[in-house]
């Protein structure tokens, strides 16, 4: 018997994995509706789970929750090859949510010591963002540029250069808020366009 031919060029996930792991892979080789899907019921986790880690490890920062959320759905997109498909998908997705929470703490609170539980299961995903930081940064270049300058500009010297949303203010000449904004907003229509790309021809 012939075997049937898979419509899109995806890796199978094995027998084990759960259904947002199927989803993702699909999505990966090529599904674009499925692959939105993923990425709205990921958001639906990121979410819960980063207002969770914030309001026990720092509840000031609640706030940023959906800024996190953003970043982290960028990173998705950018490194969903860096994902086996032979392993658990949740812990990969929580682990790049450690990895952007990481990165806020540390350029909020300089010098804070991060607990284990947060440091956990974030190497391996460091490790693989690394090594394929050029295409990475190619890919993330041209989502950059579609966004207007007062979201591309913040976005790049607060989220990618570290500098500080005062900073960023100085720099561009728009005031601390509109700068806040900005990210948000930035972060915001870059994560809509990755979900959207299902109605794209």
């Amino acid at each position: 018997m012939t075997a049937l031919a898979l419509p899109f060029a995806m890796t199978p996930p094995p027998p084990t994995a759960t259904a947002l792991g199927v989803l993702f892979c699909a999505g990966r080789g090529g599904d674009e509706v499925r692959y939105a899907q993923a990425l709205r019921e990921c958001t639906v986790l990121l979410r819960r789970f980063t207002a969770a880690k914030l309001q026990r490890m720092a509840p000031a920062m609640v706030g940023d929750t959906e800024d996190v959320v953003q970043e982290c759905l960028l990173a998705l997109h950018l490194k969903s090859h860096t994902y086996d498909a032979a392993q658990p998908f949740e812990p990969w997705l929580y682990a790049v949510a450690r990895y952007k929470l990481i990165d806020l703490l540390r350029r909020r609170q300089p010098g804070r010591e991060l607990s284990l539980d947060l440091l956990a299961e974030t190497h391996e995903f460091a490790e693989s963002s690394e090594s394929t930081e050029p295409q990475a940064g190619a890919d993330l270049a041209v989502l950059l540029a579609q966004l207007p300058d007062k979201q591309r500009r913040p976005i790049e010297l607060v989220k990618l250069e570290g500098r500080s949303v005062a900073e960023a203010a100085a720099s561009t000449g728009l005031s601390i808020s509109a700068v806040k904004v900005g990210i948000h907003r930035g972060l915001k229509a870059l994560a809509k366009r990755l979900a959207a790309e299902g109605d794209t021809p």
